[in-house]
This record gives C-alpha cells, sequence and structure tokens, in this order.
C-alpha cells in the first residue's frame, strides 16, 4: 500500500481528495501547512508528496526547496506539485528546485488524479528497478573506471560532453542542482569534478568553496565548464584552485576528454 502526504490548506478539497485516494487502497497523511510538510517528511517515510504551493507559514516552493537542498531527507522521495498556479510559469522552477513532476489542480477530477498518481508511482518504481539493474552491470563493468560528477542544468552540455566522457570510458555521475551536486560529492567518491557556474540552488563558486574546505575532496581536480565570463572573472575562479576553465561555447567534446585525460588518466 503506498503512503502518500496530500499538502492541501482547504479542509473541505482535502477531504474529497483524502476519501477518493483512501478508497483506492492509499494511506494518507494530510499536511495543512509548509511547516507540517518539513515535519512530516522528517518523522516518517512516504512514497509521495502531492504539494500544493500556497501554503500559511512557509511557500510550497521554499518546501521544495528545504527538501531537496537541506540534505535532511530522503533524496528518494518522490514530489508532485499539485497546484493552481499557471503551470507554464511555474513548471519549470519546481523542476529545477527538485519537484518530480506538476499538476494544475484542474487538469484532473479527484479519481482521475488517483488515476494519475497511481500510474507516477508505478512508472517510479520501474524506473528504480532498471536503475538497480543497470546499477548492478554498472558495478561490475566500472569496477576499474575513473568517476566524475558533472554538474550542470542543461541537458544538451550534459548529452555532449557526458556521452564523450562515457565513451572515453569514463564513469559519469549527473547533479542537474548545485546543492545536490554538494551532497553527491560529499556522499560518494569522485576522481574529478566538471561545474558549470551559474546553476540552480548553489552556484559554481560555492560548489568550488565547499569542495576545498573538505578534506575528502580538496585535492581532486576541478574543471569549470562555463558560459562566456570576463576575464576579471576567470582569474578570480582560477584562483579558487580549479585545475583549468572552458567557455562552453569555445570547446569540443575532444579537447574536454584529452583535458580529464591528462588530469586522471
Amino acid at each position: 500500500m503506498a503512503k502518500i502526504m496530500l499538502v492541501e490548506d482547504d479542509p473541505m478539497i482535502a477531504e474529497i481528495y483524502k476519501r477518493k485516494f483512501e478508497s483506492a487502497g492509499f494511506e494518507v497523511v494530510n499536511a495543512v501547512t509548509g511547516k507540517e510538510v518539513l515535519k512530516f517528511a522528517s518523522e516518517e517515510k512516504f512514497d509521495l508528496i502531492l504539494l500544493d504551493m500556497v501554503l500559511p507559514e512557509i511557500s510550497g516552493m521554499d518546501v521544495l526547496k528545504q527538501l531537496r537542498q537541506s540534505g535532511e531527507y530522503d533524496s528518494n522521495l518522490k514530489v508532485v506539485v499539485l497546484s493552481n498556479l499557471n503551470k507554464t510559469e511555474y513548471e519549470k522552477e519546481a523542476r529545477d528546485n527538485g519537484a518530480d513532476g506538476f499538476i494544475g489542480k484542474t487538469q484532473y477530477s479527484p479519481s482521475e488524479l488517483v488515476s494519475e498518481i497511481q500510474r507516477l508511482l508505478n512508472e517510479y518504481r520501474e524506473q528504480k528497478k532498471n536503475k538497480e539493474r543497470l546499477s548492478g552491470k554498472k558495478n561490475e563493468d566500472n569496477i576499474n573506471k575513473k568517476r566524475i560528477l558533472f554538474i550542470e542544468d542543461e541537458e544538451i552540455f550534459l548529452e555532449m560532453f557526458g556521452k564523450k566522457l562515457e565513451d572515453e570510458g569514463y564513469e559519469v555521475e549527473y547533479a542537474k542542482n548545485g546543492s545536490w551536486g554538494i551532497k553527491m560529492a560529499d556522499e560518494n567518491d569522485y576522481d574529478l569534478f566538471i561545474t558549470d557556474m551559474t546553476m540552480p540552488a548553489a552556484g559554481g563558486e560555492e560548489i568550488i568553496r565547499k569542495l576545498k574546505m573538505d578534506d575528502r575532496t580538496k585535492d581532486i581536480p576541478i574543471i569549470v565548464l562555463s558560459a562566456s565570463l570576463i576575464e576579471e572573472d576567470i582569474s578570480a575562479v582560477r584562483e579558487m584552485g580549479i585545475h583549468d576553465f572552458y567557455e562552453k561555447t569555445k570547446v569540443v567534446p575532444s579537447d574536454l576528454a584529452r583535458k580529464v585525460k591528462e588530469l586522471i588518466g
């Protein structure tokens, strides 16, 4: 039985949704305020949070940032926004801050919403199984591979540069959010970091500073791959102890791969 947190401060709407989900076999906990969301998420285990954006005390967006960036909550917890806010205007911001989905309240009837959440949970379970299967194979294949953490939020660059590094035999993991990158660096072992300077949640300077302050990561090479910066900014970044700087639009994947090989073999 799936357990979800329904975040809704209108008691009548909350009761309608709660009854529909419970009749479909879900265990439902209703949170009314932003503080309650964070409290419940720290005390109980949920399969998914249906998060409203307009809440008392703490906004839904700030709750989402806290869930994803503080490091205090389960990183595998699925969070789907359920809101009356304009989807076109707010979905990108929500996803950039770690939301797994964005549903408009008028998009589905309560019964249809239950079906959609069940579908999403099934999809997430399949994704997890596939990831575990691939991870098992990867662990066998990559036992001697050098590991790279690539911190970048633009898909085109992740694909272009990441694929080249994978083709060259490196194991590459990706973080599309600066705070996630810092968290991944803290929890895993890497041989090299590649980071953009402009990232959601935590920028490149903060990422580099935290890597250099940690005894585990302070000596690991860092390559900055970023948009155009003035020479003064580039010099300041180099003084932080990075190993090289490339402008995204002026470097080809093979050049980056050669530099990586030079640094870590």
